[in-house]
């Protein structure tokens, strides 16, 4: 772990054990199950987001993504009869289409990211209030998907299987980060694209395949948060999802600038929002002060990155002066 995680999960257990306190309700095992359902199914997409962010890019259209996967996946089930594994399979073709649509407008017609996905969060959330004619997309009632159910909302021994699959996507983005040539790659991008196209790296193809990664976990997350809340209404669902992904990455040390970021701290990330979340429910705030504290977060977030970006910075100047003064001197 590095010290930015370190530091975080101290916070994480010290918000925790404030919140425990004021409201021992915190530690049932109703509220301590939905709060970890609820790391799960927004833990997923936060990790999509990190893998732009260490390029140096953004994704805002992740809730709209949301929205339109998440309709199409409902409709192809619910309305067309197409077999579970063949709808997962063909919006997560879509999803993984949206990226390299992006990952295309960037790279090639030298798009901002800003830009192409704030346009990205206007078309999807459109065409999927469109696809409904603003109507809600859902189950029938009665309609039955144990199979699905099960695999996307169910339960091994109390945990939510959102959880499983927010573990096993962390274990497998931590590893593809910090162990595999991709994951240097992207953190080199991000650092410096130009010195890294030097180098011989494809900056071109590694912008490509962070938006892919992206998308395609954005896909997953849409198909868990279908099933969770089995409707989906095209006009809210999803709302301002991309700004939690950016608050939870931000808050692991993915510095906005690119090049920086750990895993490990955006798990510790998504754990603190949501017990926040949890701590403004519990303790009766209204509801409509929610995102004030998310954007509280992520400024805090901003304004620590950049206090600590420059106190490295400092640190390292004085130490590169300090060996040229000692350098210089006469030796006896």
């Amino acid at each position: 772990m590095q010290k930015k995680d370190i530091g975080l999960a101290t916070l994480v257990m010290t918000v925790g054990a404030i919140v425990a306190v004021m409201n021992p309700r915190f530690l049932s095992p109703i509220n301590l199950a939905n709060t970890a359902n609820l790391i799960g199914l927004f833990g997923l997409f936060s990790i999509a987001e990190a893998f732009v962010i260490v390029t140096a890019g953004i994704e805002l259209s992740i809730g709209s993504v949301i929205a339109l996967i998440g309709v199409i996946f409902v409709d192809l089930i619910a309305s067309f009869g197409v077999p579970w594994p063949v709808a997962l399979a063909i919006v997560m073709a879509l999803s993984a289409t949206i990226g390299l649509l992006h990952g295309w407008l960037i790279t090639r017609l030298k798009l901002q990211p800003f830009v192409v996905t704030l346009c990205g969060l206007l078309i999807y959330r459109g065409i999927a209030r469109f696809y409904t004619r603003d109507g809600t997309a859902g189950f029938t009632f009665g309609s039955d998907f144990p199979m699905l159910e099960y695999l996307i909302a169910g339960r091994t021994a109390g945990v939510p299987h959102s959880v499983v699959a927010f573990l096993l996507v962390a274990v497998a983005a931590w590893f593809l980060l910090h162990r595999t040539v991709l994951g240097r790659h992207l953190f080199a991008v991000g650092k410096n694209p130009e010195a890294a196209s030097f180098s011989g790296i494809d900056t071109t193809r590694v912008i490509i395949q962070a938006y892919v990664l992206c998308a395609f976990l954005t896909g997953i997350s849409a198909v868990f948060f279908a099933m969770y809340t089995r409707s989906v209404q095209p006009s809210s669902h999803g709302n301002f999802y991309e700004l939690y992904g950016i608050a939870a990455a931000v808050l692991g040390g993915f510095s906005l600038r690119g090049g920086e970021g750990s895993i490990i701290g955006v798990v510790l990330g998504v754990i603190l929002l949501q017990v926040l979340q949890n701590l403004v429910n519990l303790l009766g705030i209204p509801s409509s002060l929610n995102f004030a504290v998310m954007g509280s977060v992520i400024l805090a977030g901003v304004i620590a990155d950049t206090q600590f970006s420059r106190y490295r910075d400092a640190r390292r100047q004085a130490i590169a002066m300090a060996a040229l003064e000692d350098g210089g001197k006469p030796q006896a």
